[in-house]
């Protein structure tokens, strides 16, 4: 494995990282809510009275952040290696994924982790897991790039 260390990007990662962690905290400190986006996407799909603003605002805060960013900072090239339907079975995968472990990478790895829910271990050690042999497999038997 190589480090392409002109692109490293060790502390704009640890920024992210903490700004992640710091909304995810007030977000559950201050609405009491889990910051899971396939939950929050989810509850859109089965509204109840009162839930769907707050819902919408966080999805268009999230797609609206890089945005704002490329106001300030040029953003990175977007260079995707697989083709439309390699794509589409990878987001159908994770929808089902999801379904399947009671919420997503960022509700049980984030949130579920730092509350020491042990479905979230679980489902985290499942999914990192998955994903490990995943790349072992295709890059180191497969010979996939």
């Amino acid at each position: 494995m190589n480090i392409d260390m002109a692109n490293f990007t060790p502390w704009m990662s640890l920024a992210g990282g903490l700004l992640i962690g710091t909304g995810v905290a007030l977000f559950a400190l201050l609405a009491g809510r889990i910051a899971g986006i396939s939950g929050i996407v989810g509850g859109l799909l089965r509204p109840k009275p009162g839930e769907t603003g707050w819902r919408i605002a966080f999805l268009a805060g999230l797609v609206g952040a890089p945005f704002a960013y490329a106001l300030f900072v040029p953003l990175p090239e977007v260079r995707v290696d697989a083709g439309v339907p390699v794509l589409l079975l990878a987001g159908l995968l994770v929808g089902v994924g999801t379904r399947y472990g009671s919420g997503c990478t960022s509700g049980h790895g984030i949130c579920g982790l730092s509350r020491r829910s042990p479905r979230s271990i679980a489902a985290t050690a499942a999914f990192m897991g998955a994903g490990f042999i995943t790349v072992w497999l295709l890059r180191h038997v497969l010979g996939a790039a």
